[in-house]
């Protein structure tokens, strides 16, 4: 099969022929229908973060089951699924809390060193990037990251609620659970920040605040529901945050992308009780300036907080197929989202295009096999 490989740090994708393995035990072999763009593998490309190479990366992903391993329960062939980038053991303590973020076993669900690789390149095993490796023609994934779905699901609105919108609106439902009434302040209006953008507005947030630096991005903003934009590039996003909110400040702040000096901006718009929400990921050795004297700050003065949230705190195995559902009933907005669909060859240039701002979400997309 044809797959994406990153071979060196920093250095661009490559398309090459992968072998992949027959599915054992648990394992489902996927033909990839379509796959999303997100910004959290261009980091893993140019940063690292402690991925081995060669790898695939990707872990936006819908298709149909081609084959199952002969202990396979949940999934069958012909089955439409979405996977998620977690690797839930299903038995700890944590998974069976339904807190799959949580799970203390997640190497359980990859092959041992002892078994031949899922993928490899002459012999050379081939990392998957969080147990998916997306930016192929198939994949090989256990059972525990995939959730079959409606059908009538398109691929490519599919492919992005497994990471996009669960984190997005999942960081609005399942970890700051807002309410009726409450105000957000959303740093960062790509494709995880619009989904907490409408996630808001379906909650019934009723101040909305969308801060970004393009302005192509603020405008599709207040398409998906923002109340109000502010431009961090031309202003000073904590003051007019607060402006924005009569000096009271928001209730709930959230840092998707993965830049310490706004989260800290974000911490400044927080108002009493308020949460910031760190959700885009961030660099090896990033630190925020946390000062909690009331000398320098408002963290204890205000009881204000700061926490980390992992794919929206999801539980998966309900949240793909409600957001299914949600987007098929007209009250999710996914087509907005997926900006332009490419072939395999073109991810370099895609991701180009989603660094210089504009795009919410490229998606590669397979023919049938």
């Amino acid at each position: 099969m044809r797959a994406a490989l990153i071979r060196e740090i920093g250095q661009p994708f490559q398309v090459e022929e992968v072998h992949i393995a027959a599915p054992t035990g648990r394992e489902v072999l996927v033909d990839v229908r379509a796959s999303g763009l997100c910004h959290s593998d261009i980091t893993v490309a140019r940063s690292g973060m402690g991925i081995g190479l060669p790898a695939v990366l990707g872990h936006e992903i819908s298709g149909v089951v081609a084959a199952v391993g002969d202990s396979v329960t949940r999934i069958k062939v012909g089955d439409h699924v979405v996977a998620a980038a977690l690797q839930p053991c299903g038995h700890c303590q944590a998974c069976l809390r339904g807190n799959l973020n949580g799970c203390t076993n997640p190497g359980s669900l990859d092959r041992t060193d002892e078994e031949a690789p899922r993928l490899d390149v002459d012999g050379v095993p081939v990392v998957q990037m969080q147990g998916l490796g997306g930016f192929a023609e198939q994949a090989l994934i256990h059972e525990n990251q995939l959730v079959a779905i409606d059908p009538s699901m398109p691929f490519e609105q599919a492919s992005i609620i497994g990471c996009a919108v669960a984190t997005g609106a999942g960081s609005i439902f399942n970890a700051a659970k807002v309410t009726p009434g409450q105000s957000i302040a959303v740093f960062g209006c790509g494709g995880v920040g619009l989904n907490a953008i409408q996630a808001a507005a379906l909650a019934g947030a009723t101040t909305i605040i969308a801060v970004d630096i393009q302005p192509d991005k603020l405008e599709l903003a207040q398409k998906f529901g923002a109340t109000a934009v502010v431009n961090s590039g031309e202003e000073d996003a904590a003051a007019r945050v607060l402006e924005l909110t009569g000096g009271a400040g928001v209730d709930h702040a959230f840092v998707m992308i993965g830049v310490p000096a706004v989260a800290e901006t974000a911490m400044a718009s927080l108002g009493f009780g308020g949460t910031t929400y760190l959700v885009g990921g961030m660099r090896p050795g990033a630190a925020l300036d946390v000062r909690p004297s009331p000398a320098d700050s408002t963290l204890l003065s205000k009881q204000q907080g700061v926490r980390g949230i992992w794919l929206g705190s999801s539980n998966f195995y309900a949240d793909i197929p409600m957001y299914v559902d949600l987007y098929l009933q007209g009250k999710l907005n996914l087509d907005d989202l997926v900006s332009q669909t490419i072939e395999l060859g073109d991810i370099n240039e895609a991701y180009e295009g989603l660094e210089g701002g504009g795009i919410a979400r490229s998606v590669i997309t397979f023919p049938a096999r």
